[in-house]
C-alpha cells in the first residue's frame, strides 16, 4: 500500500500542501469540517454585502476533482493518537495515517472573556459573515421603526473592535454603506447620520505596517467618516453597547451592532495535539514546531498555517516569527509537502524559510495602503494606486476563473453605482442578542 497522508483543514495551507503532492506516490485524505475552501481575505466583503458567498468559496470536492490521489472527507477531529497514527472524528469514526499535516487554522480570541462573543461576533467563517451582515442591515431596519431618539442613535452606531486589517476593512466599508449605499432607501432615518467607530487599544491602526502607512490609513478612514479611537481598551460588552478605558477615563459606547476583530487564537486542535504529543504551545494555543515544521519527537506530524508557531530560518540571520497571513500558510503548505517527499526518499528535511512579499490593506473606495518588499528595498504607497493594486492582487489569487470574473464584475458594478447586491438576510434567523 502507498503511504497514507492525512491533511486536516483545507484552508490556504492544507490546499497548497495537497496540490503540491499531486504527483507524489501517496494517497491523500483531505479532511475538513466544512465542504468549502474559503478565500478569507475577502470574507469581509460577504459580511458587508459586497459579494455573495460563492464568489469567495469553492467546494473542496470540486477543487480536487482532477487529482486522483486525493479523497475528500467531511468531518471534525475530536482526538489524535500520535503513536497509533489515527484520528477520531466527532461521529465516532477513525482515520489512519502514515503522515499527518495539521492545518486547522485559527478562531476568535476574546482574551478570556468568551461571554462577549454573543454580543460581538468575530469574522472567520461564512456563518460569521452572514451574522454580521444580518446585524448591520437589521440595525438600520430597527432604527427606521424606532421613535426614541436615544435608542435610534444607539441602533445607528456601529463599533468595530480591533485596528488590524480586518477591523480597518470592516469599518471603512460600514461607513461606505451608510453614506453611499443606503441613502434614499429609508423615509424616517438618514443612513448618512450613522456613526462608525473603530476602537483600537494600541497607539495606531495596522500596527504590522510602517508608522507612516498606519497614519495614512487613519487619515483615509477619517475621510470616509470613521471615528478612530486609539488607546481605547475594551473592558466590557453587553447587549446595549461596550465600555472602553482610555487615558482620560472610562467611556460608554451605546451600540447594538459590535464586531470583534481584535484577537486571534489557534484552533482547539492545537491543544489536542499537545496532549497527544507533549509538544509546547504558545499563549495563543499555536503549536511550537521544529525548523522543518514537524512536531518535536514526531517527524511524521507537521503543523502549518495559523496553527503553527513557526519561524523563518534564513542562513546567517536570527530566526524570525512567521506572520499569520495567507502567503505564510501557502509557503508552509508547499514546504510541508516537499519535506514529506524528502522523508519518503530517505533524505534530510529542510528548514522553513518565509519569503515576505509585503502587506496590503484596503480602507474603502479608492483607499488602501501597500507595503511591498522588493530587491531594491521597500516600496510603499497609498490611496487610489494602492487600491487598484489591492483589487487586482486579490482577484488574481482567487480560486477559479469563474470567481475572478464574477468578483471583478461585482466590484465594477458597485464602483459605478455604489450598490451592494448581496443585501439579503433572513429576518427569521435568531439573533444572538443583536437587533431583532
Amino acid at each position: 500500500m502507498r503511504p497514507q497522508v492525512l491533511i486536516i483543514g483545507c484552508g490556504f495551507g492544507g490546499l497548497e500542501a495537497a496540490r503540491a503532492l499531486r504527483r507524489a506516490n501517496v494517497d491523500i485524505t483531505v479532511l475538513d469540517k466544512t465542504n468549502h475552501h474559503l478565500f478569507q481575505p475577502l470574507l469581509y466583503q460577504v459580511a458587508t454585502a459586497g459579494l455573495s458567498a460563492p464568489s469567495i468559496a469553492a467546494p473542496i470536492r470540486h477543487l480536487f476533482r482532477g487529482q486522483a490521489n486525493v479523497t475528500t472527507l467531511l468531518g471534525e477531529v475530536t482526538g489524535i493518537d500520535a503513536r497509533g497514527h489515527t484520528v477520531t472524528l466527532a461521529d465516532g469514526g477513525t482515520l489512519r495515517w502514515d503522515h499527518l499535516i495539521v492545518a486547522a487554522g485559527a478562531t476568535h480570541s476574546y482574551f478570556g472573556r468568551d461571554d462577549w462573543a454573543a454580543f460581538a461576533p468575530g469574522l472567520k467563517t461564512l456563518q460569521d459573515a452572514f451574522e454580521i451582515r444580518r446585524r448591520v442591515l437589521l440595525a438600520f431596519e430597527a432604527a427606521e421603526r424606532e421613535d426614541d431618539p436615544q435608542r435610534r442613535a444607539a441602533l445607528m452606531q456601529f463599533v468595530v473592535v480591533g485596528g488590524g486589517p480586518t477591523g480597518v476593512e470592516l469599518a471603512g466599508t460600514f461607513a461606505e454603506i451608510a453614506r453611499h449605499t443606503l441613502p434614499g432607501e429609508f423615509r424616517r432615518i438618514d443612513p448618512r447620520q450613522a456613526r462608525v467607530l473603530l476602537v483600537e487599544g494600541g497607539t495606531r491602526v495596522l500596527q504590522a505596517m510602517p508608522p507612516d502607512l498606519s497614519e495614512r490609513a487613519r487619515e483615509q478612514l477619517t475621510a470616509l467618516g470613521v471615528e478612530v479611537k486609539l488607546g481605547a481598551r475594551v473592558t466590557g460588552i453587553d447587549a446595549e453597547g461596550l465600555d472602553v478605558a482610555t487615558e482620560h477615563g472610562s467611556e460608554r459606547l451605546p451600540s447594538h451592532c459590535i464586531v470583534w476583530a481584535a484577537g486571534v487564537a489557534a484552533s482547539p486542535l492545537g491543544r489536542l495535539l499537545a496532549e497527544a504529543t507533549g509538544c509546547a504551545v504558545d499563549r495563543a494555543g499555536r503549536v511550537v514546531v521544529e525548523p522543518d515544521l514537524s512536531v518535536a519527537g514526531f517527524p511524521a506530524i507537521q503543523v502549518i498555517g495559523d496553527l503553527a508557531a513557526a519561524q523563518s530560518h534564513v542562513p546567517g540571520q536570527e530566526p524570525r516569527p512567521v506572520p499569520g497571513v495567507s502567503p505564510g500558510a501557502k509557503q508552509m503548505g508547499r514546504q510541508a509537502a516537499a519535506n514529506l517527499q524528502r522523508r519518503l526518499a530517505g533524505q534530510p528535511t529542510l528548514p522553513f524559510r518565509y519569503r515576505d512579499y509585503g502587506n496590503l490593506a484596503t480602507i474603502g473606495r479608492n483607499s488602501a495602503v501597500v507595503d511591498l518588499g522588493t530587491p531594491a528595498g521597500p516600496l510603499r504607497f497609498s490611496g487610489y494606486p494602492a487600491w487598484l493594486f489591492w483589487l487586482f492582487a486579490h482577484v488574481y489569487f482567487l480560486i477559479g476563473f469563474r470567481n475572478r470574473f464574477v468578483v471583478l464584475l461585482d466590484w465594477a458594478w458597485a464602483y459605478w453605482t455604489h450598490a451592494r447586491h448581496a443585501r439579503v438576510v433572513s429576518a427569521a434567523t435568531p439573533a444572538r442578542d443583536g437587533p431583532a
